[in-house]
C-alpha cells in the first residue's frame, strides 16, 4: 500500500527566524488525524536563518535524529557535548531519562535539517549522544544505512537506536532508479529531501513523503533526488 504525504498540505511554522514544515502535529499545528506513523512521532524539515536556533529546551524519553541537508548544525548539551555537522552528516540523541540542547546556525547560511523524534522501545534510557559523518558518495545510487535498531546486529548502520527501525539515505542521480523493498509485517516513511520522483503513477516532488506498507516499488529519479527513509515494524497508528 502506498500514500503520498503532499508537503503543500503540511503543518508549517513560520517565525522571523525559522520556517518549518511539519509531516506530523507540532508546535502550533496539531490535527488529532495526523499524530504519528507507528513509532515515527515527528519529522520536521527546518530552515534556521543564520545567526539563530534553538536555545536550550529539555527532552525526555525520544530517540531523536537529525540530519543535515544544508549548512552547518552546531549542537550543544547538557550531557557536555558540542559538535557542528555540514551537509548528509547525522547526529543522534537519546533523551532517556532527560536532557538538555540547543541547535544553532553559527553559519552565514541558511541551515536546512530534518528533525526526526522516534518513540522508543521502552522508557528511562539513560541519555546518551552519537554523530557520524557519513561520506556522501557512499549514499549515491544506493541505500545508506544510518541508523539501526540495538538489537539488529545485522546492520551496518553506525547509529544505534533503542526503537525497531531502519534509517537509510540516498542520493540518485536523474534518470536513474532505485529500488526498495518493505518486507512482509514491515512499513516505511520515504521523505523526498530534494529532487523528483515517480512512483509508479505517483509523482512526488521536495519535500513529499510517501507512506509504503508491505510493498516493493521501484522509485524513477526525474531530477537528482535525495532521498530518506525510516523503516519499522507495521503498526496500524
Amino acid at each position: 500500500m502506498l500514500r503520498v504525504i503532499d508537503s503543500a498540505k503540511m503543518g508549517r511554522g513560520q517565525h522571523d527566524w525559522l520556517d518549518s514544515h511539519f509531516h506530523f502535529s507540532f508546535a502550533e499545528y496539531f490535527n488529532p488525524q495526523n499524530i504519528r506513523f507507528g513509532v515515527l512521532r515527528v519529522v520536521n524539515d527546518d530552515l534556521v536563518q543564520p545567526g539563530t536556533g534553538f536555545d536550550a529546551h529539555p527532552h525526555k524519553n525520544m530517540e531523536i535524529i537529525s540530519y543535515v541537508v544544508d549548512g552547518a548544525l552546531t549542537h550543544q548539551d547538557s550531557m557536555g557535548n558540542e559538535h557542528t555537522l555540514t551537509r548528509g552528516q547525522s547526529q543522534y540523541m537519546s533523551a532517556g531519562t532527560g536532557v538538555l540542547h540547543s541547535e544553532y546556525n553559527h553559519g552565514k547560511e541558511i541551515l536546512r535539517f530534518l528533525q526526526i523524534w522516534i518513540l522508543p522501545d521502552a522508557p528511562d534510557y539513560p541519555p546518551n549522544y552519537g554523530d557520524h559523518r557519513f561520506v556522501w558518495e557512499d549514499r549515491v545510487s544506493k541505500w545508506l544505512p544510518i541508523a539501526t535498531w540495538y538489537e539488529n546486529t545485522a546492520s551496518t548502520a553506525p547509529i544505534k537506536v533503542h526503537a525497531d527501525v531502519n534509517v537509510y539515505v540516498a542520493a540518485v542521480p536523474a534518470g536513474e532508479a532505485i529500488e526498495l523493498t518493505i518486507a512482509p509485517g514491515r512499513q516505511a516513511y520515504l521523505v523526498l529531501i530534494e529532487g523528483s520522483v515517480a512512483v509508479k503513477d505517483l509523482c512526488l516532488k521536495m519535500r513529499d513523503a510517501l507512506e509504503i506498507t508491505e510493498e516493493k516499488i521501484d522509485i524513477q529519479v526525474s531530477g537528482d533526488a535525495h532521498l530518506l527513509v525510516i523503516e519499522m515494524r507495521k503498526s496500524t497508528l
